[in-house]
């Protein structure tokens, strides 16, 4: 994202909508990853960490009762190849 713009929740979550599963848990690794480098005194304003709780609660919303498991099995799939 440019920097000086502002996050766009809504035109977020519509692009998290019309995603496959496997775009869905490509785009939360792309996110844990780049939340790695993140001090910990920027994590509550940070734009990543909103996108991270936006992501998670698609998978959840995709995948009733199930949390993240979906997405930790997809990782575990990807570690296995």
């Amino acid at each position: 994202m440019a920097e000086g713009q502002e996050f766009d929740a809504a035109g977020f979550e519509d692009q998290l909508s019309a995603m496959t599963d496997e775009e869905l848990f490509a785009l939360m690794q792309k996110l844990e990853d780049e939340s790695e480098d993140i001090p910990v005194e920027d994590r509550d304003t940070s734009e990543v960490f909103a996108r991270i709780a936006m992501v998670e609660t698609v998978i959840e919303d995709r995948f009733p009762g199930q949390l993240l498991a979906p997405y930790k099995d997809w990782q575990q799939r990807r570690l296995d190849i």
